[in-house]
This record gives structure tokens, sequence and C-alpha cells, in this order.
């Protein structure tokens, strides 16, 4: 099963890049470069969603439009991204 979701990378002061997946709330993750940061939210989102399906939990379905904590932000850039999982439940 291939699932998409948004990240959205926030450039940090320091010059990495934190990133959030909004549909799987906990889910963040970190890197030096745009895609360093991608490739490790990647891997975070695939270990969320195992952990999930480990607790024989639904996997989280992104709506049409995503949520995001605006307060404070001044750059942010936001990216589509995939993980493949077995055949899991969806939300």
């Amino acid at each position: 099963m291939r699932l998409t979701y948004t990240a959205v990378l926030f450039p940090e002061p320091e010059g990495e890049f934190t990133v959030e997946v909004p549909a799987l709330p906990g889910c963040f993750s970190r890197g030096k470069t745009i895609n360093e940061a991608l490739r490790n939210a990647e891997e975070a989102m695939r270990c969320h969603l195992e952990s999930i399906v480990q607790d024989n939990g639904e996997i989280p379905r992104e709506g049409d439009t995503v949520p995001l904590a605006t307060e404070g932000l001044t750059e942010a850039l936001v990216f589509r991204t995939s993980v493949t999982l077995e055949e899991a439940p969806v939300a």
C-alpha cells in the first residue's frame, strides 16, 4: 500500500530543517539539507505508520486540506511525500 502525506519543512536558525507531517500527529524529523530532511521524514513516516499497524490501529488518511499552525511562522516548505507499507487498514 502506497500512502502519500504532506510534509512541512521549517528552516531552523542553525541551518537545518525540521519536518512535521500534520496528518500523523507526533511524526517529526530533521535534516541538514532539504533532501536529507525529506529522506528522514519518509523513514519517520514509515516507522510511525508501522507502529500504528502493530498496535492494530487504523492508518490515518490525509484529507483534502492540511491544517498548519502558522502562528509565528515566517517560512516553510511544503512537499508531498510517499511511503510504501504492507496492506493495512485505512481510516
